[in-house]
């Protein structure tokens, strides 16, 4: 039987090294990559193709609901199972509708890291037993759920609005997108209008309340 070849990505070393330890426990897992954002994630998956992807949320430049969009996309036949510190509807249903095939919380027993893989390479879904039956009986089938303001941005927005909430100029979103500042400019002011904010500071504080950043995140 061949390894499961599992792409590991969290932007905390410790917590990285602890995760890849813990795989490595695990009968017929093989960890192919670290990744150390969820940009990094994106281009190692598309490079090393792996089965599975195990992807933090809080990652700096691009988040882990916006990677595993990418990774998706990319990699149809490449699974994402979410490994996070949140276990609010918001986060789960974003990272379901991205395309996770599962969704745990930091703080559950190793057993379930295994209980996870194990499902998701059967072609099920997982859900972390700390995210209450509640929520979790409306989110596959999205009853009653309108679409968020954060969900009507494109890709390209989130992404830059994570970057300009992260502190970056417009230089430097620039140069990480591959992109003119100009077109920065332009989704900015894309975004102002869109979310009817007039300001840096007001994308800020919708970013760090829609989740995009934490924070620190924003702080720093």
């Amino acid at each position: 039987m061949k390894p499961i070849r599992i792409l590991v990505a969290d932007d905390h070393a410790l917590v990285l090294a602890g995760i890849r330890a813990l795989l490595e426990e695990i009968e017929g897992v093989s960890v192919v990559g670290e990744a150390h954002n969820g940009r990094d994630a994106v281009a190692m998956a598309i490079s090393e193709r792996p089965d599975l992807v195990v992807m933090d949320i809080s990652m700096k430049e691009l988040n882990g609901i916006e990677a595993t969009m990418q990774v998706r996309a990319a990699l149809p036949d490449t699974q994402v199972l979410i490994l996070s510190m949140h276990s609010t509807e918001d986060f789960v249903r974003r990272a379901l509708k991205a395309g996770a095939s599962g969704y745990i919380v930091k703080d559950s027993a190793p057993l379930e890291l295994k209980m996870a893989i194990e499902a998701i390479m059967r072609g099920e879904h997982y859900i972390s037993s700390r995210v209450s039956k509640h929520l979790v009986s409306g989110l596959t089938g999205g009853a009653g759920q309108g679409e968020s303001s954060i969900d009507s941005l494109t890709p390209r927005q989130r992404e830059i609005l994570q970057m300009i909430a992260e502190g970056k100029s417009t230089k430097e979103i620039a140069f990480v997108l591959n992109v003119s500042g100009k077109t920065v400019e332009t989704h900015r002011a894309a975004l102002m209008e869109r979310l009817g904010i007039r300001d840096v500071a007001g994308l800020v504080l919708y970013a760090v309340r829609n989740h995009l950043v934490s924070v620190d995140g924003a702080e720093e």
